[in-house]
């Protein structure tokens, strides 16, 4: 060995990784107000508070009678009926000895204490001078059965949704159930994305036929965009980027100038072609970590300006797995979340893993019709086909084999997808 040759550094842990890229993601300064129906994947900028109960009063949860307990002791008991409740009207209170027809929703009449369901009572045709007739009651009531009481769901006062919560369809019913047309978010990250390779070439630039010997296509810049959308960002695609320093430089200047996040896929290595480095180290600051993760080990991070960069592996799984457990929970942070771990769950291997490898491996797998987790055969960096077979992947410590019927650690892309 050389010995004026530097020592390799050792292979940097993903959780260490992810912590370094944690502590320098603050949350962006700004916010939007934006309308309660197009808030769908944004992220709560301050807290929703109640200034009601839901529901508001007390109500029926089926359709049948609302009537006194103490006015039925035994089934057949026969009670005139004194009133018709629908769902936005108000009753009256109930007189001793009636039963009121109620609709679901409707407002409990003061003095009933229990809702008994149309399938246990019997209407009784009206007679003359009967009103609104009579109902024969099968089934003794219990106090409180079939009443929703108010605040049942949300109290007045109560947090519902809280401040840096990612807006799902369910958040957005519960914010309208408060009475918020409007609601108070993040602002989306301004993200910049190019590519760089004198080997890459758009679909539709050149047909399959007449594709030059080395090119590929670009099949990174689709789905890191995609991802990035699918994040609530604002995505300035620079295209691609020629392999050549003042090339790269200049695209870092002008992405720099109006965007918060940089990100680019390729050219993190340090060939004599992989002009990201020296780039980025020219206009600001750049890390350059090897993660002890398959796959995905080179990585970079650093600032260009006033803007964060991140330079991702130009192989596409790589690419794409890198995003996932790195990128995301990144941007996430910008917009002020703060659970940005995706969620694991127990799985049991259909398949043997016998080789361990030095590094954390995410495996693609899916789920198989009979249960348990089946394994792409291929889990090659290149192999882009795996990711869109797969269903997830299977989180697997370094220098941990896999045997059929063990347990494992199961991540689903819509966890890391979305």
């Amino acid at each position: 060995m050389n010995a004026s040759a530097k020592p390799r550094a050792p292979l940097k842990p993903l959780d260490d990784a992810l912590a370094d890229l944690l502590a320098h993601a603050t949350p962006l300064a700004g916010t939007d107000t934006v309308a309660t129906f197009d808030a769908d994947g944004r992220v709560l900028a301050q807290h929703c508070t109640s200034v009601l109960h839901v529901p508001p009063q007390d109500n029926s949860s089926m359709d049948g009678y609302a009537v006194r307990c103490a006015d039925i002791t035994a089934p057949g008991t026969v009670l005139p009926v004194s009133q018709r409740i629908a769902a936005g009207s108000a009753g009256e209170p109930l007189a001793a000895g009636t039963a009121a027809r109620i609709f679901t929703g409707a407002p409990v009449p003061a003095g009933a204490d229990a809702i008994l369901m149309q399938e246990d009572c019997e209407a009784l045709a009206a007679q003359a001078g009967d009103g609104l007739g009579q109902v024969r009651i099968n089934a003794v009531p219990q106090p409180g059965q079939w009443i929703r009481r108010a605040g049942e769901d949300i109290t007045r006062g109560a947090v519902v949704l809280a401040a840096g919560t990612r807006l799902s369809p369910a958040e957005l019913g519960l914010a309208a159930s408060i009475g918020l047309h409007q609601l108070q978010v993040a602002r989306r990250p301004r993200v910049a994305l190019f590519s760089t390779g004198d080997e890459l070439v758009m679909p539709g630039d050149v047909p399959p036929e007449q594709m030059r010997p080395g090119a590929i296509y670009n099949s990174n810049r689709f789905f890191l965009r995609a991802m990035l959308l699918r994040l609530g960002c604002e995505v300035t695609d620079f295209g691609i980027v020629p392999d050549r320093r003042d090339a790269t430089v200049a695209a870092l200047r002008d992405a720099s100038s109006a965007h918060d996040l940089i990100l680019t896929s390729g050219g993190v290595s340090v060939g004599e072609e992989d002009h990201i480095k020296p780039a980025v180290e020219s206009l600001g600051r750049l890390d350059l970590w090897q993660i002890a993760m398959k796959p995905g080990k080179p990585f970079a991070y650093g600032t260009v300006g006033n803007a964060h960069f991140m330079g991702l592996p130009g192989n596409p799984v790589s690419s794409f797995v890198t995003f996932a457990l790195l990128v995301r929970p990144f941007v996430l942070r910008l917009q002020g979340v703060t659970d940005v771990a995706p969620k694991k769950i127990a799985a049991t291997a259909r398949f043997d893993w016998p080789k361990a490898d030095k590094r954390r491996e995410f495996l693609r797998v899916r789920h198989h019709p009979e249960g348990g987790l089946e394994l792409f055969n291929n889990q090659s960096s290149g192999v882009l086909t795996s990711a869109a077979w797969g269903d997830g992947v299977v989180d697997n410590p370094a220098g941990q084999t896999i045997a059929a019927g063990d347990t494992v650690q199961y991540i689903a892309f819509s966890e890391l997808l979305a």
